[in-house]
């Protein structure tokens, strides 16, 4: 039976506060930025077949490629948001991993975000010898390299390689899709007190551009800057989406502000944050989500049916 996006967003769930978009997500990376860690290119030439993930967004790719048999371990929030691993031993918290129970599951590579809450776990772990994979997964391009990179750890490059041309093909098709009709000036609010916002330079602010939308949030040059709501009233979207998790209507809520464009036309929409936080393999549906909520069902629909009929002649192409 043919899993339905629904069920794939379900799966691949992200919590939509924004301490877990910016440091669960993001690893960290929105919060502290001198987290990265190098690795040699060697340590990508040998498969796995036993993988600890400690990043929702690494397991919901592993999963979404069928290489869930190769994963022996996973954070708790991937263990629970994930049901096909619900089963598989968990080794701990996403920021507080325990080095004795990876040990005790005797991977053959453990793959992790940057983070600094992470950075003496990932020594000790290389001290022992176990082998550490670290995915950069902030920009657009680094979520579709890691599809790539964990593609090939696992043996699954033509999954990986066919996810990665959807999730393209759904942007491309998006861009077009909404090219002839007007930008509105739009801005994703991730968290209300204090406010966050997706700015400029991450994957959720290419999804706006391929959306056919005015990101606000991009005269920041950051994936996820804190803003002051007189900012966000001058700046006056026209189109304002509430992805926090926060009860009740988020129209009544940002009505505290009339002079707010969107909230006088009533374009203050909620979207569910797990279809468009998570980095992970079906950013496609993603784009999907957003044209809907941006440009309405008329142009919503003419990017589902691009979509499925690229579907189709894949399939035949590949039957």
């Amino acid at each position: 039976m043919t899993e339905t996006p629904e069920a794939r967003r379900s799966r691949g769930s992200c919590a939509g506060r924004f301490a877990l978009v910016a440091c669960l997500a993001l690893g960290a990376a929105a919060c502290e930025r001198d987290a990265r860690v190098a690795r040699p290119a060697s340590s990508e030439l040998t498969s796995a077949s036993r993988v600890v993930s400690i990043n929702p967004s690494l397991t919901a790719i592993l999963v979404a490629l069928g290489a869930s048999d190769s994963l022996v371990g996973v954070d708790e929030f991937s263990g629970r948001q994930e049901p096909e691993i619900a089963h598989l031993p968990r080794v701990g918290g996403l920021f507080s991993p325990s080095l004795e129970a990876v040990v005790a599951l005797e991977p053959d590579a453990v793959v992790v975000v940057p983070s600094v809450e992470q950075r003496d776990f990932v020594d000790r772990l290389e001290t022992l010898g176990i082998r550490v994979l670290v995915f950069e997964n902030i920009e657009l391009e680094q979520v579709l390299e890691n599809i790539a990179r964990l593609g090939r750890l696992v043996g699954r490059e033509q999954r990986a390689g066919e996810r990665i041309g959807a999730i393209r093909f759904a942007l491309e098709t998006a861009g077009r899709v909404t090219a002839a009709r007007p930008r509105p000036r739009s801005l994703i609010v991730l968290q209300r007190d204090p406010i966050f916002v997706v700015g400029r330079g991450g994957f959720i602010d290419a999804l706006l551009a391929s959306a056919g939308a005015l990101n606000l949030g991009a005269s920041f040059g950051e994936p996820y800057p804190q803003v002051a709501v007189e900012w966000l009233v001058e700046a006056g979207p026209e189109v304002l989406i509430d992805m926090t998790d926060e009860p009740g209507d988020p129209l009544e809520f940002w009505s505290r502000w009339p002079a707010i464009p969107a909230v006088a036309s009533r374009r203050v929409l909620h979207l569910d944050p797990k279809t468009v936080t998570l980095p992970g393999p079906y950013l496609d549906e993603s784009v999907q989500a957003l044209v809907l909520a941006i440009h309405g069902r008329e142009a919503a629909g003419e990017l589902a049916a691009a979509r499925a009929s690229a579907g189709a002649g894949s399939e035949e192409a590949g039957g």
